[in-house]
């Protein structure tokens, strides 16, 4: 989760369309210049400034972003879970004093904690891929963290991916979302479960065992499995809920044909054999999916 909506005595931000002043010096793409939150729900990030360009992936409302690039007009070149590309300016708050509040996700092994935002600064701690970090604001593209056991030091944004995850919540809805959204794009395989290649169900059980959830290979398995409470309306789903469907005329005596997990907003996400590019968000409240949608499950 992200706590600049909760923070507003202690950050003030800036209108998406103000410039983000830029440090003195020079600095490499990857790192951060600032940071951002999302004002729309479903923000498109887009491979390019335009909104005519391929879709990387979508952000919720109150999403933090570390934000790489203010240059283009009415863009910002923003990066969240591992994920980089652009927004519109018309839906990002800049911040203003780089105090804020988030988590942060290592990518890499053997990142260091350094007392200060240098790398001459002494290393007070090392941490290895997917460590959960407490991020408290950004100083000269670095990031001010407090580990999970009380170090507090400075890691270089480029170290650092945001995310929504807390180690409290990592196998939460919100987790399971970040989880998913990190194979956008993977190729569709007949029987897949691996990051080569998803069928539906394969996707599902897939994200789920990276939170310690088992389930089985099967769309109609999965509803059945007694996981979790099962949702009816689409307006009760929360991110994270399994999501399933089923047309009759096609798939007679399956009770479900089809899998995928709810990102919010009225969107899921999952690997769909009828695009070329696998898996995908689609939109739950009309269509296809709305007509022929049977359930969630929330665990």
């Amino acid at each position: 989760m992200t706590h600049f909506a909760g923070k507003a005595a202690k950050v003030l931000f800036l209108t998406g369309t103000m410039t983000l002043l830029l440090t003195a010096h020079t600095m490499a793409a990857d790192i951060a210049i600032g940071a951002g939150c999302t004002t729309g729900s479903a923000l498109r990030m887009r491979t390019e400034a335009s909104t005519s360009s391929d879709i990387v992936t979508t952000l919720d409302k109150s999403v933090a972003v570390a934000i790489l690039d203010d240059t283009t007009d009415g863009w910002f070149k923003v990066a969240y879970n591992g994920k980089t590309g652009y927004v519109s300016a018309d839906y990002l708050r800049v911040d203003q004093d780089n105090v804020f509040e988030t988590y942060g996700r290592v990518n890499g092994d053997g990142v260091n904690v350094r007392a200060d935002a240098s790398t001459d600064a002494e290393i007070l701690a090392s941490v290895d891929t997917g460590t959960i970090v407490t991020i408290n604001g950004l100083v000269d593209g670095w990031y001010d963290v407090t580990c999970q056991y009380g170090t507090e030091g400075y890691i270089r944004s480029d170290f650092l991916d945001l995310t929504k995850e807390s180690t409290t919540s990592a196998s939460s809805g919100s987790g399971i979302v970040d989880t998913a959204m990190q194979h956008l794009g993977t190729r569709y395989v007949y029987g897949g479960a691996s990051p080569k290649g998803f069928d539906c169900s394969g996707f599902t059980m897939y994200v789920y065992s990276q939170h310690s959830y088992s389930l089985p290979h099967t769309a109609t398995g999965q509803w059945q499995s007694g996981l979790g409470s099962r949702v009816y309306s689409i307006g009760e789903l929360q991110p994270g809920d399994l999501v399933f469907f089923n047309d009759p005329s096609r798939n007679a005596g399956k009770a479900c044909s089809h899998a995928g997990i709810y990102v919010g907003g009225g969107q899921f996400i999952h690997s769909s054999s009828s695009r070329s590019n696998g898996v995908i968000i689609s939109d739950l409240t009309s269509g296809y999916y709305n007509t022929y949608f049977v359930g969630g499950i929330h665990v």
